[in-house]
């Protein structure tokens, strides 16, 4: 069985994760690893794979002497950019297999390298056609009154100049409690949103949820909130009017993320020329109630 290494993961939140017990099978899930690796990293995994291959096959054309003509620069050298012109079926009408062990060594050089080229091209289009949503979260939650009642809100905003279709919001409240035997649990609670659909979100949407009596939010405080190791949850959703791919995002808002009594900056303004202005730059600004 695969060691089992812990596995530390860092939420947007900060809170820190260590996963262990968990064994890591990196070659068996190679399609994951690759979707999951930064650009920098992923382009140096394959140009170490190129040279790793094509050193690999130079040393295999070595071990027959004289099987590739006109081998230029002679050597080992050689055979590695001649290895690296099958590889890449260029060509080039120079150097060539003259015995039958170089031929047999190019056959099989061949078809690993279309092979491996076509699961490389392919792995680049997955991640350039993976769908991901550009949505602004506001750094920190309020709750303000809001109708006569307090009102948790939280602010998200579409960063494309175009339009989410269908959008939905879903937001959770995660904390731990106790049973009544005394057992340690975290809970996690479904949160009623005033308007959990957006039929066309376009330039911003602030999320409401009202601290009615039944609320798991009704009775909390700051401290409470710290105390039990609470966190929100908000959940973004739709279809990119775009690419009509389905876009997901989600923020996680710890107990020192929310504000009380505060309230968001407004950042849309009514020109005098009949124009709308929507300002980003004060979309994170909070300002305390008066």
């Amino acid at each position: 069985m695969p060691r089992a290494t812990p596995v530390t993961h860092t939420l947007p939140s900060g809170r820190r994760i260590v996963r262990e017990g968990l064994p890591r099978r990196r070659w068996q899930d190679l399609y994951h690893r690759f979707m999951t690796l930064s650009w920098p990293r992923l382009f140096a995994s394959f140009a170490g794979f190129f040279i790793a291959f094509n050193l690999l096959f130079a040393a295999l054309y070595s071990l027959q002497p004289g099987d590739l003509a006109h081998l230029n620069p002679p050597g080992f050298w050689g055979r590695f950019f001649f290895s690296v012109e099958t590889l890449a079926t260029v060509g080039y009408g120079d150097m060539h297999p003259q015995t039958v062990f170089a031929h047999l060594i190019a056959s099989v050089e061949i078809f690993v390298g279309m092979m491996s080229l076509a699961l490389i091209a392919g792995m680049m289009f997955a991640r350039f056609s993976r769908p991901t949503a550009r949505i602004l979260f506001a750094r920190h939650a309020v709750i303000r009154p809001l109708d006569g009642l307090p009102t948790l809100m939280l602010r998200a905003a579409n960063e494309r100049h175009n339009v989410i279709m269908e959008a939905q919001a879903h937001l959770r409240l995660a904390r731990d409690e106790r049973s009544i035997e005394g057992y340690r649990i975290r809970r996690i609670y479904d949160l009623r949103l005033r308007r959990s659909e957006q039929p066309a979100f376009l330039y911003g949407w602030t999320v409401l949820h009202t601290l009615e009596p039944d609320s798991p939010l009704a009775d909390a405080t700051a401290e409470s909130l710290r105390a039990a190791n609470a966190f929100l949850i908000l959940t973004l959703s739709g279809i990119d009017e775009t690419t009509g791919q389905t876009l997901m995002a989600h923020q996680e808002y710890t107990a020192d993320s929310l504000r009380w009594q505060h309230t968001f900056a407004d950042i849309l303004t009514n020109g005098p020329d009949g124009v709308d202005r929507v300002d980003y730059s004060r979309f994170h600004d909070i300002l305390p109630l008066e």
